[in-house]
């Protein structure tokens, strides 16, 4: 038997990222592992995961190297705005007018088109076919095989010499002249038979076999997880081009009572009782708000574009985002639910479970191949010449076969797998660690958030008295409008404050929901501020 090195699994197996970078007056985190960015932004890096064990498995089953190199999983990376999560494979027919789109239809979407998820489903299709490649080897083999043709035989080149014809001259018939026997003759001959072989002893094959299913699985979670990711980009996009919608609403409103104290303040200039400085100073607001409005509806639209991509929609296709966003606090877990929902549904811990499992299994194959392999083979089937009589014909053999003399190559074999293996476990006890310190982090984001929000939103409201105060005192004539436009800007950034801070939230709750594994199945649950542990 002949075994070979197989390659290095990856040091992460699909850990993913917070879904989409929010506006640079959006306050960032720095998230890790599970959630960390693999690439920086302008470059495209990908990470090959090893799916199944093509190397060994190829090697002791006897199977050709072909698509053993092209059996990876292209690395997840952990933002939306990079990479294959940004793209669709189709694009969904445009339709006229516009098209209302909530979140469960951004999401359907996002799951049917994303180029990444469809990836990741095609390469865990790959896995379960090249393992019904290898349990092949390990069944009965049947086929069929038959030819007719005329061959032609050089007898004296075969060993026939004339000079001992006259040793059969009794089975020769009457008047045949030896001198004329042809030494050069033809035959018109016809086979078919039916051919079987079976391995019935490979422990080694077996072993890797079972190997192989196993990667399978690891396929099997790997789709799952970009599933999830798939949920949290689209989800968190479209929180986002909500969070945009919610600023103009803001900004508009804002400008309507800019224009209002313009008004005003050209007719008292007008009148001469106010200075031409306070219309100046009216018009001067007017103008930038009018900007942050033209800024705020270009990141809205340049927002729905993004999720038109990530969905598959045609490019073309005008949306209305029919849902507001949503904002429910959330009742957190403790730290001992959280780490246990998290190790039953996480899907790169789930996927290393199975790489470890490949390993070990791996191992024992490199231990039973010093064992010997036992096999059956045979065949039964016609032969005759061709519209002639058909004879019989049969084979019936077993191999047995004794590696001998491979002991540096058992033991190579060996050594390499146990190092393989000790290097998973190593990465097992490090994605424990890692997922603690993320629910951790997801826990205190969660709790920071709600905090913000609650101090934002009560922001606004003293915001909002300030301004309704500052109006009335300069439309009773008792200041200038300076005061107005003061209060005009805290009130604008105190809007902004919260609409951010309610993004943030939300955001939080998915990214919570990622770190325990379930955003794909209960992302509308935490958004709700509702926690169901258990799939």
């Amino acid at each position: 038997m002949v075994f070979c090195r197989r390659r290095r699994f990856p040091d992460d197996f699909g850990n993913l990222g917070p879904a989409c970078q929010s506006k640079e007056r959006t306050r960032q985190r720095k998230p890790a592992g599970f959630l960390r960015p693999m690439t920086k932004p302008g470059k495209k890096k990908t990470r090959k995961a090893f799916l199944c064990l093509p190397a060994l498995l190829l090697a002791v089953l006897g199977l050709p190297l072909r698509g053993a190199a092209q059996n990876t999983l292209q690395g997840m990376p952990a933002s939306s705005v990079q990479g294959d999560y940004a793209g669709s494979v189709q694009a969904v027919p445009l339709t006229p007018g516009v098209r209302k789109l909530t979140l469960d239809d951004a999401i359907r979407l996002g799951l049917e088109n994303n180029l990444a998820y469809t990836l990741a489903r095609q390469q865990q299709q790959q896995a379960a076919a090249q393992k019904l490649e290898f349990i092949n080897v390990l069944m009965p083999n049947l086929s069929l095989h038959a030819e007719t043709g005329i061959h032609e035989y050089d007898l004296p080149a075969e060993g026939f010499h004339p000079s001992i014809l006259p040793d059969f001259a009794g089975f020769l018939p009457p008047g045949f002249s030896l001198s004329s026997f042809p030494t050069v003759v033809k035959a018109d001959t016809t086979q078919a038979q039916i051919n079987m072989s079976q391995p019935l002893f490979n422990w080694a094959g077996y072993d890797v076999w079972r190997a192989a299913r196993a990667s399978e699985k690891a396929a099997y979670y790997n789709a799952q997880s970009a599933r999830g990711l798939v949920v949290l980009n689209v989800g968190t996009s479209y929180l986002q081009a909500l969070s945009t919608s919610a600023q103009i609403d803001y900004a508009r409103s804002l400008l309507k009572t800019d224009e209002t104290l313009l008004n005003q303040a050209h007719e008292e200039h007008l009148a001469g009782t106010a200075a031409n400085l306070d219309e100046l100073r009216a018009r001067v607001q007017y103008e930038s708000q009018e900007q942050v409005v033209i800024s705020d509806e270009n990141a809205f639209e340049k927002a729905k574009i993004a999720l038109v991509r990530q969905i598959g929609l045609d490019p073309g296709q005008q949306i209305q985002l029919t849902e507001a966003a949503p904002y429910a606090d959330l009742a957190v877990l403790t730290m001992g639910e959280a780490l246990q929902e998290a190790y039953s549904s996480r899907q790169d811990y789930q996927s290393m479970t199975q790489q470890i499992r490949a390993a070990e299994l791996e191992r024992k194959a490199t231990v039973h191949q010093r064992l010997p392999t036992l096999s059956f083979s045979g065949n039964y089937g016609v032969t005759g010449i061709s519209g002639g009589v058909f004879h019989d014909t049969f084979t019936a053999e077993g191999s047995l076969t004794v590696p001998l003399f491979k002991e540096a190559k058992f033991r190579g074999d060996r050594d390499v797998a146990e190092a393989q293996l000790e290097q998973l476990r190593s990465q097992m006890a490090d994605l424990r660690n890692k997922i603690e310190q993320q629910l951790r982090d997801a826990m205190l984001d969660l709790q920071s958030d709600s905090e913000l929000v609650r101090v934002a939103r009560s922001n606004v409201d003293l915001a909002t008295t300030a301004l309704e105060q500052s109006t009335e005192r300069f439309r009773a004539g008792v200041d200038d409008n300076l005061p107005v436009v003061q209060a005009q800007s805290t009130l604008a950034q105190a809007q902004t404050q919260y609409v951010n801070s309610v993004y943030q939230f939300n955001q939080a709750k998915l990214t919570f929901a990622r770190s325990l594994g379930v955003v794909d199945t209960q992302y509308k649950t935490f958004l709700a501020g509702n926690i169901s542990t258990g799939r």
